[in-house]
């Protein structure tokens, strides 16, 4: 039942974004943007040598998750210029064989000079995730610009036109619908959503936030969501959560509350939208995406300020939402609801988002500590603890039933089989 229910969730998801190869990875969270791994198991133990495939050590430095497409594995790194000045760093697109993790290219995408705003310490100037679809990559770089290139290299399209002040450095990731290649862009300056013309790069439309926050610099990846028959951009920023129409840009409904700083991705199922509101004091919400206008004291279906994330973002498996703070401690609610059924807490410390599959949760800590817990509402059930001893802030990839791993210096694929 448990691998009919994943099947079922990732097919739902699948049906709004051009299908993907059936075992690939192809954006931040995975083919249903909501961690779900539908096909089949993933390996639950390994170690720095224990079911390692292989381990391949990579340029620069970056947090951006890995995605797969055909058998290959897709980043992003800011590498220091060779012969250059002091910081100056070469923002790539990398490509990596899956059967071996050799470097199969790398590409200069922008060139980053000294003078740029230094990211956060949990940060990086390599951050967001790349999208591929459809044989092409989307490499996004925050306020230095975003960028598509073919699945050899070359670059088709540049855009660095968005100027806004980052506070941090950046983070969120662009998600695809049709034609539009959607991001927000939340500055401590500027706040706004924009969508790109995949095709060459041009700005389709731009539409500032409504809210006006002190903290306005935010991290959000949208979620696309569909109701009743119409796509929504949900899109998390300081105070305010918005769903936009994809086509127009126009503003369907948002959600007003106190955070920013926003990281965590929303998760949707059973007509609710789950988001956390991040700094200072996180509160998860569970939003009803049918209205219109400002729904705050009329859609929000619950709250809940007990443990919950400033970076992951949840996980929604069937009737229960998942979530773990920061503080590596992990919920179980009655989706619903917002009913606590269990809290434990699974050792470190949390950025990266969990992912599920064949009924398992999987966790993986900033010092690398890779959890696995069966999905069960009833009680906590660790199934086992796998440590790397490596700093990792990136969330998990897949690729043909394997785990990929970025940490601070490398990546690793995880054998399964």
């Amino acid at each position: 039942m448990k691998r009919l229910f994943f099947a079922l969730a990732a097919a739902a998801f699948l049906s709004l974004i051009p299908l993907a190869a059936a075992a690939d990875w192809p954006e931040f969270r995975g083919p249903t943007a909501q961690g779900v791994y539908a096909d089949g198991p993933l390996p639950t133990e390994w170690g720095e040598t224990k079911n390692v495939a292989w381990k391949q050590a990579l340029p620069g430095k970056g947090w951006s998750s890995p995605v797969t497409a055909d058998g290959r594995i897709y980043l992003t790194a800011a590498v220091p210029v060779e012969g250059g000045k002091p910081d100056e760093l070469s923002l790539q697109a990398l490509c990596l064989n899956g059967d071996k993790g050799t470097l199969r290219w790398a590409k200069e995408v922008f060139r980053e000079g000294p003078s740029a705003p230094k990211p956060h310490s949990k940060n990086s100037h390599a951050s967001p995730t790349p999208l591929v679809r459809g044989g092409r990559l989307y490499v996004h770089f925050g306020h230095m610009g975003t960028a598509c290139l073919d699945l050899d290299g070359n670059v088709l399209w540049r855009n660095n036109d968005l100027h806004y002040a980052p506070r941090h450095g950046n983070g969120g990731t662009p998600v695809l619908v049709d034609d539009a290649l959607i991001f927000s862009c939340d500055g401590s300056d500027k706040r706004f959503v924009v969508a790109l013309d995949c095709r060459d790069g041009h700005v389709l439309w731009k539409k500032d936030r409504t809210e006006h926050p002190q903290n306005g610099f935010s991290f959000g990846t949208p979620l696309v969501i569909e109701v009743a028959g119409r796509k929504q951009v949900v899109s998390t920023g300081s105070n305010v959560v918005a769903a936009y129409d994809p086509k127009t840009g126009d503003e369907i409904w948002r959600v007003r509350y106190d955070g920013y700083s926003v990281v965590p991705r929303p998760v949707y199922g059973d007509g609710l939208v789950f988001l956390s509101t991040g700094f200072d004091s996180p509160k998860l919400l569970a939003i009803r995406p049918d209205g219109a206008g400002d729904v705050t004291d009329t859609h929000v279906a619950w709250t809940s300020n007990k443990n919950a994330p400033n970076s992951p973002s949840p996980l929604l498996l069937g009737d229960e939402l998942y979530t773990v703070s920061d503080a590596g401690i992990l919920t179980c609610l009655d989706a619903k609801t917002g009913t606590e059924h269990w809290h434990e807490r699974i050792g470190g410390q949390y950025s990266a988002s969990p992912i599920a599959a064949d009924g398992k949760l999987y966790f993986l800590s900033e010092e690398g500590l890779g959890v696995v817990v069966q999905a069960d509402k009833d009680k906590f059930r660790l199934v086992a603890k796998n440590p790397l001893n490596e700093k990792t802030l990136a969330s998990y990839g897949v690729l043909d039933g394997d785990l990929l791993i970025r940490t601070e210096t490398s990546l690793y694929r995880i054998k399964g089989r």
